[in-house]
């Protein structure tokens, strides 16, 4: 029988392939031939999307620190959370797991190939569904000391190659504004570059619907891919 699990107890281990087809040349066609497939996490997805082109193309060092600043729609929160929110005893908005721990890391660092673990600070606002996983940078601070548009070459170039073309690198809203929940209800995910030559800051931002290229819509894919349909 194949399988896709969506929990978090394969995502890393052995004899399980990782479910993001875009994550490299070959990894389409290990997910069509595999026999257990685990869906990524949400955060995870956005993150190793931003970052594991960039750790290939030895513009991001694989030993460099990096933050990880994201905002999620409640229902990535679990059951309890997405209770309270709907209550109306939630927050508007809150920061969240800052004891520093969470349980999507080991699959970010096992899959966007950093060896230094990432400062990962999720926050959740009071929208259902939808978020942004963002990656500051002193683009200075990087040893090949690019500039923001070689970091959206770099990616472009990754995703041209993109299996039924859910992830999109896109140029940078010329307002300066993203809003989290413009891809709800798809299987997409958007990657953009924000820079400021000036100051040699760069940012760049996954945007996805957490409960689609997050969750079930990832499993479809990755269940199409399986059954060769």
């Amino acid at each position: 029988p194949k399988i896709i699990d969506a929990s978090t107890a394969h995502r890393v281990a052995p004899g399980w392939v990782y479910g993001f087809p875009e994550l490299s040349s070959t990894q389409t066609q290990a997910v069509k031939s595999a026999q257990r497939v685990a869906n990524p996490g949400c955060y995870a997805t956005g993150a190793i999307a931003l970052l594991r082109p960039l750790v290939d193309a030895g513009l991001i060092p694989k030993d460099f620190p990096l933050a990880l600043p994201s905002v999620s729609g409640y229902s990535g929160g679990g059951r309890a959370m997405i209770e309270d929110y709907e209550a109306g005893k939630a927050p508007l908005f809150e920061a969240y797991a800052l004891q520093l721990e969470h349980k999507h890391l080991p699959e970010i660092l096992a899959y966007t190939g950093l060896i230094t673990r990432p400062i990962f600070v999720p926050s959740v606002g009071n929208f259902k569904q939808g978020m942004l996983v963002q990656v500051p940078l002193h683009l200075d601070a990087l040893p090949t000391k690019p500039k923001a548009s070689d970091l959206h070459e770099a990616l472009l170039k990754h995703y041209a190659k993109s299996p039924e073309g859910h992830v999109k690198v896109l140029p940078a809203t010329e307002n300066g504004k993203l809003d989290a929940t413009a891809l709800n209800d798809t299987n997409d995910l958007e990657i953009r570059v924000f820079g400021n030559e000036a100051h040699r800051h760069a940012v760049l931002i996954a945007r996805l619907d957490n409960l689609g290229k997050g969750a079930s819509g990832a499993a479809v894919q990755n269940l199409r891919l399986m059954l060769g349909v």
